[in-house]
C-alpha cells in the first residue's frame, strides 16, 4: 500500500481554491429548472402534477417525493436547491444523479488533474516515487489520477462545498446568480457549432486542460468567439489556470477564439522562447 496522503491534501487544496468556480458552475446548472414541468414518482409510475417546478417552489411544496430522490438529501426545504437535486425529471432520473454526471464528476475530474500538474511541477521527487508506486507513465496524468483514486472522496467533499454554499438557497435564486454564467456557455457552444471542423477530436488525456481552459476563457470576460485583441488576457488566464505551454497549444483548436487570435496567441509564446 503506498502513501499517496499528500496528493490527497493537495487535492482538496486545489478543490478550496476552486471552491468559488465550482459554486458558479453548480448555479449555472440550474438555470432552465423552474421552468420545466414538475413530476413525482407515484406507486412506482412518473406522474406530472400539471405544475413546472417553479410554480410548485412558489407555492411551498415539495420539489420530491417519498418515492423520489437520495437518502443524503432528504428533509430538504421546499422548493430549496436540494429539494430540486433530489426531485426527479420526466424519465424517473434523479436530478441529483444528472448534476453528478454534468457538474460534479467533471469538475472533481479536472480538479484532480490540476493537483497532479502542480505536484509534478512543484514537487518532482515526490511525483517520480508517486508515479512509481501506481506503476503508470508520469507524462499520463488522466492514468496516475484514475490509478491514485483521489476522485472518489474529492467528489465527497466537492458535494459539501456545494451543499453548505447552496441547500437551502430557493431554486429561483441560485438560478438567478447562474444565468450569467448559463449565457457565456450557451455562446460557447453556438461558437463551437459554428466553427469549420476542428484538425482532431480531443482525446481523454485533453478532457481536464479543456476544462480548465474553458474556465480560462470565462474569466477572460471577452465576447465570443475571442477576437485578436484579447489574445494577450486569454494566454494569462490559461496559465493562470495552471495549463503549461505545450498545452496551451493543444487546447487552442478547440477553444472558442478567431483564427487570428490563436495565431497571436501562438506568436507571444514563441517570442518568449516557447512553442
Amino acid at each position: 500500500m503506498f502513501d499517496v496522503d499528500w496528493m490527497g491534501l493537495l487535492t482538496r487544496e486545489v478543490l478550496r481554491e476552486r471552491a468559488a468556480d465550482l459554486i458558479a458552475e453548480a448555479c449555472a446548472w440550474s438555470v432552465g429548472m423552474s421552468d420545466q414541468p414538475h413530476h413525482l414518482r407515484s406507486g412506482g409510475r412518473i406522474v406530472a402534477t400539471g405544475l413546472t417546478v417553479g410554480e410548485r417552489a412558489a407555492h411551498g411544496l415539495p420539489l420530491s417525493g417519498d418515492e423520489d430522490g437520495r437518502l443524503d438529501l432528504g428533509d430538504a426545504r421546499p422548493g430549496s436547491f436540494q429539494d430540486a437535486l433530489n426531485s426527479v425529471d420526466a424519465d424517473g432520473t434523479v436530478q441529483a444523479d444528472r448534476f453528478d454526471a454534468d457538474v460534479l464528476h467533471p469538475f472533481v475530474h479536472a480538479t484532480c488533474l490540476a493537483a497532479a500538474e502542480r505536484a509534478r511541477n512543484t514537487r518532482p521527487e515526490a511525483w517520480a516515487e508517486l508515479v512509481d508506486d501506481v506503476g503508470e507513465e508520469a507524462s499520463d496524468l488522466d492514468d496516475v489520477v484514475r490509478a491514485g483514486g483521489w476522485e472518489g472522496p474529492l467528489r465527497i467533499d466537492a458535494e459539501h462545498l456545494i451543499l453548505a454554499a447552496l441547500r437551502d438557497v430557493p431554486l429561483i435564486e441560485v438560478e438567478a446568480e447562474g444565468l450569467p454564467l448559463s449565457l457565456v456557455h450557451a455562446a460557447e457552444a453556438v461558437a463551437r457549432e459554428a466553427a469549420p471542423p476542428e484538425p482532431r477530436a480531443p482525446g481523454d488525456d485533453l478532457a481536464g486542460s479543456l476544462f480548465l481552459a474553458r474556465a480560462a476563457v470565462t474569466a477572460t470576460g471577452a465576447p465570443l468567439p475571442m477576437g485578436p485583441d484579447a489574445a494577450e488576457r486569454l494566454l494569462e488566464e490559461l496559465v493562470a489556470h495552471g495549463l503549461e505551454p505545450d498545452d496551451v497549444l493543444a487546447v487552442l483548436p478547440h477553444l472558442p477564439v478567431q483564427p487570428a487570435t490563436a495565431d497571436e496567441v501562438v506568436a507571444i509564446l514563441r517570442a518568449a522562447g516557447i512553442g
